[in-house]
């Protein structure tokens, strides 16, 4: 009788909601990931869509990605063929898609361009995680498939030093960049425009015309570059500053 008074009472049934309510809760904080499939190399070399019953796949610092509805695109014939079926992450940045353009190594690239790259692949992830059914004509509905063993993820599906160490410099990159963009801030940039007819032309509101050399860039590419910023009369005797060639000395409008 005692049992079944337990088993009556709405203490009972309140203590089961509350466990059951804990439950739930338990469970919905829990991410679930989707299944992940470990790539060889001479796996992934046979999604390169030729063969109509596979899916189209590619690879960008070891990340695989299906790309088979953007077919037109990565496709035999497409504009971004030679990225499927291979991690080809350097061509991202480098714009050289034959031989040994294609290729998964950032050997001798800038902290600026491999930080490119990483943002490729985070553009990727966006695509296959984004609910948003608006996509880049490079990316349509893409979807993660994957992660290819070799340079960037060892036979577990764990990160190797080299996508730490990619992952590091783009870091490393990023805050050149923001550095340069400070520096640059001070010194205001002039004004361009160019046409097929008349060709270059640079102008400053309030100063002159100069170019500049970017010291910072020798860090961020790892050659020398020039920008074009405005100077006023009294800040003309700075060293390093150059007059457009055909140019007045205190004109405020070259042509280039």
């Amino acid at each position: 009788m005692a049992v079944k008074k337990i088993l009556t009472s709405p203490f009972v049934g309140i203590t089961a909601l509350v466990a059951l309510i804990a439950l739930i809760t338990r469970f919905s904080s829990i991410k679930f990931k989707p299944q992940q499939r470990l790539f060889s190399v001479e796996e992934l070399a046979l999604y390169n869509g030729t063969d109509d019953s596979r899916p189209i796949l590619l690879g960008i610092l070891g990340s695989v990605f299906d790309v088979t509805k953007g077919k037109s695109h990565y496709g035999v014939g497409g504009g971004y063929h030679h990225f499927a079926g291979r991690d080809a992450s350097r061509a991202f940045v480098s714009g050289n898609f034959t031989g040994d353009g294609l290729t998964d190594s950032l050997n001798g690239l800038s902290s600026t361009e491999v930080k490119s790259i990483v943002d490729w692949r985070d553009f990727y992830f966006r695509s296959y995680t984004s609910d948003v059914n608006v996509h880049s004509s490079l990316t349509p509905v893409v979807r993660f498939a994957g992660k290819l063993v070799g340079r960037y993820y060892d036979s577990q599906g764990n990160p190797t030093k080299y996508l730490k160490g990619a992952e590091a410099k783009a870091k490393r990159g990023a805050q050149l960049l923001e550095k340069q963009k400070a520096e640059e801030a001070k010194q205001p940039g002039c004004n361009s425009r160019w046409s097929q007819d008349e060709g270059g032309e640079v102008w400053c509101e309030s100063g002159v015309p100069r170019l500049v050399q970017r010291p910072i860039e020798i860090a961020l590419t790892g050659k020398m570059s020039k920008r074009c910023a405005c100077f006023e009369v009294d800040q003309l005797d700075q060293p390093g500053l150059e007059v457009y060639e055909g140019c007045d000395y205190l004109a405020k409008t070259c042509r280039v």
